[in-house]
């Protein structure tokens, strides 16, 4: 059996060399897409790079990645994010990452979340736990939403606003922090926050979030509740307040 987590540490060790090529660069090549969002030469390298060493290594991969779409086949694909979080990068925040995971036969076999402006990194491989480092991750126990850490992104209009019932699930926890991007989801695994919210999400982003927080022995669904890195949303928390937690986030 491949050990695909050896090989996307491998990416992501030659992704954190890139990364740091560009960030806080003043000479630093930003364009706009269709959706009005950033990209820059970072990005495209770091994608670049990694399609180059799937197909010298493992041809039998296809890829999916947000700047330069599918190719190859889709029954076992690497799938990247090549900078989650570029507003940060481009305004030099060091909270982004590289988002690296092997899906094969429609399942998350592995996933890496590489952060090297926050010289963080973690992984996870099906059965194996998940771990920042190595330290191996658990979700926290907290049982109640008044006791309860909700994380969330941007609740501005650019990237659609928060969820309709964002608002009162407010209400009923404890307190908020709106780390946003990967982050959120990473503190959810670390135990560190009970609840992540993203109301707008793509394959690309959820793939390696999701391994991770499940082998952490959370949960991440859509916002309805769907298991699946092609639903459009992401909410992980840590289990035991994911049904309230969708029940508040419920369209009424």
């Amino acid at each position: 059996m491949t050990d695909w987590l050896s090989f996307l540490v491998e990416l992501a060790d030659r992704a954190d060399e890139l990364a740091g090529r560009w960030f806080r660069a003043a000479d630093l090549r930003v364009e706009e897409k269709a959706d009005r969002s950033p990209v820059t030469e970072a990005d495209q390298a770091i994608e670049t790079m990694a399609r180059t060493v799937v197909q010298e290594r493992h041809p039998e991969l296809g890829v999916l990645g947000e700047e330069q779409g599918a190719a190859g086949t889709c029954a076992s694909r690497l799938i990247i994010d090549p900078i989650d979080g570029t507003r940060n990068f481009v305004r030099g925040i060091p909270v982004f990452a590289t988002l690296l995971a092997i899906e094969v036969g429609g399942e998350v076999l592995a996933g890496v979340v590489s952060a090297p402006g926050l010289h963080a990194r973690w992984h996870a491989a099906r059965g194996r736990g998940a771990f920042r480092g190595g330290r191996r991750l658990h979700v926290s126990t907290v049982a109640s939403l008044h006791d309860a850490l909700l994380l969330h992104g941007n609740l501005g209009a650019q990237e659609g606003g928060p969820p309709p019932g964002f608002a009162r699930l407010v209400a009923q926890v404890g307190r908020t922090r709106g780390f946003g991007d990967f982050y959120q989801h990473m503190l959810v695994a670390e135990g560190a926050g009970e609840i992540a919210v993203d109301p707008v999400m793509h394959p690309w982003d959820i793939a390696a979030l999701q391994v991770i927080v499940e082998e952490a022995g959370g949960r991440a669904t859509s916002l309805t509740g769907e298991r699946s890195i092609h639903a459009t949303s992401l909410v992980t928390s840590n289990g035991v307040l994911h049904e309230a937690a969708l029940a508040a986030l419920e369209q009424r």
